[in-house]
């Protein structure tokens, strides 16, 4: 399928781009290869296949499917700042990096 200029400018206006001519040349080629590759998809034999609707394997009655919001013990500032070389007012006190 080919699109046409006004199709590539009316998807530009729905998308609030601005395009130059060359891009408008540029994306009404690439577009038409999208659904011409797309297209492709019609004629592909699909019969004795079991649609996939989820890969994780996860039903609702499992029990990591979903889970209550809990509040889990978090490691101390302070805990962490110890392993830092040096700190300064509850923060890790770098060398400056902008000249």
């Amino acid at each position: 399928m080919k699109l046409t200029r006004e199709d590539v400018l009316k998807l530009a206006r729905l998308s609030r781009l601005h395009l130059t001519d060359d891009e408008v040349a540029m994306y009404q080629n690439d577009i038409s290869a999208i659904i011409d590759y797309i297209t492709q998809l019609d004629g592909v034999d699909v019969s004795g296949l079991t649609p996939t609707y989820q890969v994780t394997g996860l039903t609702s009655q499992d029990k990591n499917a979903t889970r209550n919001d809990e509040i889990l013990p978090q490691v101390s500032q302070e805990e962490l700042l110890k392993n830092v070389p040096k700190t300064e007012g509850g923060q890790i006190k770098v060398k400056r990096m902008i000249g």
